[in-house]
């Protein structure tokens, strides 16, 4: 019987690769961010420990935010290796795919301004750079969500045709496959809520989300971003 992992191994294993720790720390950045959002409505001490996790929350995002400058390469690299997605057997699906592989190409290069903006490394206003890739952001979430809703769609039209002894195989199959995409949709919305929260004032929602709030939808979207990584389905969140 083999012996079960050292957890301190399976860690060090995680952070050792760019996209654990990657995951990591975006975990831990919203985390912060949701402790600190609820204790700094309390009372004076613990509204003073909320200030620090918040600060804290802030410093991981400008860490993911630096890390991503070296993003664009590994990006294109994927978007040329899926092309016009020849491989899927739906076209709709297929299109899909090449328009969010575009706005999350898009979105690093408008980042990577902002960020340059506010290091004073370039000169240029970085409020409407942030609001251009976090508009990409959100687009590329609405296409993958239409595109999980596709899939599941697709899903139950070929349970429908299975017949015989392959359905019982087919089932199983599937149900992996609908619980990934129902997983990916729920991770994407929960992106999406903050996304448009940090749109300009006056759109939706925009601008009306309390910190707390805010560290929630990242913490529901993370944790099922590490899980979908542990049994290897995991998705691009931001």
């Amino acid at each position: 019987m083999a012996a079960a992992a050292d957890p301190l191994s399976s860690l060090v294993s995680v952070l050792e690769s760019y996209r654990g720790r990657d995951r990591v720390i975006r975990t831990l950045c919203y985390g912060c961010q949701l402790a600190g959002g609820v204790l700094a409505r309390k009372s004076p001490t613990e509204s003073e420990m909320g200030r620090r996790l918040l600060a804290v929350s802030a410093q991981l995002s400008h860490c993911r935010t630096v890390l991503r400058l070296f993003d664009d390469v590994a990006m294109l690299a994927y978007s040329r290796q899926y092309g016009l997605g020849a491989q899927e057997e739906d076209t709709i699906v297929r299109w899909l795919s090449v328009l969010s592989n575009l706005a999350d190409q898009l979105y690093y290069p408008c980042e990577h301004v902002a960020w340059a903006a506010d290091a004073d490394v370039i000169r240029t206003n970085s409020h409407q750079w942030w609001t251009l890739s976090t508009a990409f952001w959100g687009l590329s979430l609405v296409l993958g969500i239409v595109r999980s809703l596709r899939i599941l769609f697709q899903l139950r039209r070929k349970l429908r045709n299975c017949t015989g002894e392959s359905l019982e195989q087919s089932q199983k199959e599937m149900d992996a496959q609908v619980k990934s995409e129902v997983l990916s949709i729920l991770s994407s919305m929960a992106d999406l809520s903050n996304a448009v929260h940090w749109l300009p004032p006056g759109f939706l929602w925009a601008g009306q989300f309390p910190p707390w709030l805010v560290g929630l939808m990242g913490t529901i979207s993370s944790l099922i971003g590490v899980y979908q990584t542990s049994v290897g389905a995991g998705s691009g969140a931001v």
